[in-house]
């Protein structure tokens, strides 16, 4: 690779550049005149392989990745329990799965409607895993009375309708729209109103966000399976693998290409 030949051949300089001098005084920095000869050395290498530089730029996208990738396992490790495993999270597929998905959305999401199909048909096809919903409503106001209101349906037992209702109307889910669509799923309205007014949805709803901004979460949707965050829509297709590297290695902290 030319970045490891181009360090490869600094370090010889500077080993050259330094040994006569690290002999007098083992701490004195290059003499202007080295200095000089340093840099020229390091342009005429650049100006004759500039590809080098493209290299360098990959090799700390890619450290920084596995940075990012070691930070997210710490962290999801700290919200294990919160993020998987949360009664108060509505959740749908196999109750008993050997995988567990958990979506950070927003209901006036563009990108977590339009992968909601897909994120359905690929749990009910692969029938063991688990889908764990984030309400994590943080585009719009109505964002937020969706939610609630969603989260209110829950304790009717109508939450999978409601939220199947909410994905699929297509446009901004305003107030109206919201109670006329749960209601037309079959929600009693002015109970749920009743129990929108909960402290526990505050508290669900706050905690949420606390999660997601401990986790570097900043849009929707969010995936998070095994030790991975996966902050964009999932094609099916990519889905189907990620669920699959989750259940033979839990903790791969891979991807697939």
């Amino acid at each position: 690779m030319l970045l490891r030949r181009f360090l490869m051949i600094m370090a010889v300089i500077g080993i050259s550049f330094s040994a006569p001098v690290a002999s007098a005084q083992e701490d004195q920095a290059l003499t202007p005149k080295q200095a000089e000869a340093v840099r020229r050395v390091i342009r005429d290498y650049l100006m004759e392989h500039p590809e080098v530089l493209q290299e360098a730029l990959e090799a700390l996208h890619e450290k920084v990745r596995q940075a990012q990738e070691a930070d997210s396992r710490k962290n999801i490790e700290t919200y294990r329990a919160e993020l998987f495993d949360n009664k108060d999270d509505p959740s749908t597929g196999n109750a008993k799965g050997d995988v567990t998905i958990v979506e950070f959305f927003d209901y006036n999401c563009a990108y977590c409607k339009a992968s909601y199909d897909g994120l359905m048909d690929t749990i009910r096809a692969d029938g063991k895993t688990r889908l764990v919903f984030k309400e994590f409503p943080i585009l719009t106001d109505e964002s937020i009375v969706a939610s609630r209101i969603a989260l209110a349906a829950k304790k009717q037992g109508k939450y999978d309708d409601v939220h199947r209702a909410f994905m699929k109307y297509r446009g901004k889910l305003d107030e109206k729209t919201a109670y006329k669509l749960a209601a037309d799923a079959g929600v009693n309205v002015d109970q749920a109103k009743k129990d929108m007014a909960s402290p526990d949805l505050d508290k669900l709803l706050r905690r949420n966000k606390e999660i997601a901004h401990s986790l570097g979460v900043e849009g929707t949707p969010t995936f998070v399976i095994g030790d991975r965050i996966i902050p964009q829509a999932v094609e099916a297709s990519t889905l189907k693998q990620l669920i699959e590297l989750t259940r033979k290695n839990p903790k791969s902290g891979q991807q697939p290409g």
